[in-house]
């Protein structure tokens, strides 16, 4: 039987909810960061200024909540909870990816209930790189104008399509229609789903002339391993094996932010986890942090839920300004933080100077996109 893509998007949202699907090896790297702690820190915690200007929007912190779901009645009540949240807090969030809507127009409301939940929040719509090439600009408009959005997310999750036996594996020509797409007034963001992305990427899309780029790093959720729970309902051995192979590759969201913020504003997704995390993540370069996996069982809830789980959050990020000295995000990015282990070697290797993080001040030249 052949499974649509409002199915899977439902089984997808299962699974997540239901089953260890985080990365198993390496993490996302922020064991290898450590902020410096200022013992005199010369700053009230009560008067941090944790807003942010992103993509010509102002938000109330430098946190989005990650494209989740939608494209399955079942996820309507979720995207509503998950809008109502950031909407009350000032931040921004992304949709699933919009292509059931675009097979199935009766799956339009799970998406649509985002905006209408969250008229003044950011909100991002969001589309597959092997789907733009089949409904070229002309239906990357259509999505914007179903959820009125800020910016259209294209996602880059090759590394699932290639385990998936319904996967699209051809990425000939992917690099073009993000393109064509880019012609367009609304800004693009090009986003990773778990395996990171390099510097010669980025480079190549910064050409291309995307705004900005969600790394999708190695840390959160592997959807090649939650291909390897899908594979194992229908026994499926060989896509099995082959998920279970890829499960961590790729690049681990720590080094995925440095290589990126040297070229276009970074939203930082990938195992996020704490605001800690999020503080080391404006310290390496990134314009904003985001997460999805902790707040699929807390939508399920409801608002009050994901309220809770974010406000949490963004207390700790508060803490950690405030042991480093830091009042404001700009601050933030020019924080000495100290690189380590396997994050400090893999950087090297790559060109990259761990000193000039150690060492920087706010009268330092490391400039942050």
């Amino acid at each position: 039987m052949i499974m649509t893509t409002s199915q899977r998007k439902i089984e997808h949202l299962h699974l997540c909810a239901t089953s260890p699907v985080e990365s198993r090896r390496l993490g996302a790297g922020f064991n290898d960061i450590m902020l410096v702690h200022r013992a005199l820190p010369e700053i009230s915690m009560d008067e941090i200024d944790l807003s942010v200007e992103f993509l010509g929007k102002r938000l109330e912190a430098p946190f989005m909540i990650a494209s989740i779901t939608g494209g399955h009645p079942g996820t309507t009540p979720i995207n509503a909870a998950l809008a109502g949240a950031v909407e009350e807090l000032g931040l921004g969030i992304g949709v699933g990816s919009q292509r059931a809507a675009i097979e199935d127009p009766a799956q339009e409301e799970s998406f649509r209930v985002v905006r209408d939940e969250a008229p003044n929040a950011f909100v991002y719509g969001n589309i597959g790189a092997a789907q733009i090439k089949q409904y070229g600009v002309e239906g990357v408009e259509k999505l914007i104008e179903m959820i009125d959005a800020d910016a259209m997310a294209i996602h880059l999750n090759f590394l699932q399509e290639a385990i998936q036996p319904e996967g699209d594996r051809d990425a000939s020509g992917a690099l073009e229609s993000i393109r064509e797409i880019c012609t367009l007034k609304t800004p693009v963001i090009v986003k990773e789903t778990g395996a990171g992305i390099s510097l010669e990427d980025v480079r190549l899309l910064k050409e291309a002339g995307v705004s900005a780029i969600d790394v999708g790093g190695v840390g959160g959720t592997s959807w090649s391993g939650v291909e390897v729970y899908r594979a194992r309902d229908r026994e499926d051995i060989m896509s099995e094996l082959l998920g279970e192979l890829f499960w961590d590759f790729g690049i681990p969201t720590v080094p995925s932010i440095i290589e990126c913020n040297t070229a276009l504003p970074v939203i930082a997704t990938g195992g996020v986890r704490t605001g800690l995390d999020m503080a080391k993540c404006m310290a390496l370069g990134a314009s904003v942090a985001s997460a999805a996996l902790p707040f699929v069982e807390p939508a399920m809830k409801g608002k009050a839920e994901v309220e809770e789980s974010i406000m949490r959050m963004l207390d700790e990020l508060k803490v950690a300004m405030f042991l480093c000295g830091c009042g404001d995000i700009k601050k933030l990015h020019s924080a000495p933080t100290v690189i380590t282990g396997w994050t400090k070697e893999y950087i090297e290797l790559r060109g990259f100077d761990a000193k000039e993080f150690a060492l920087r001040s706010e009268k330092s030249d490391f400039q942050i996109v």
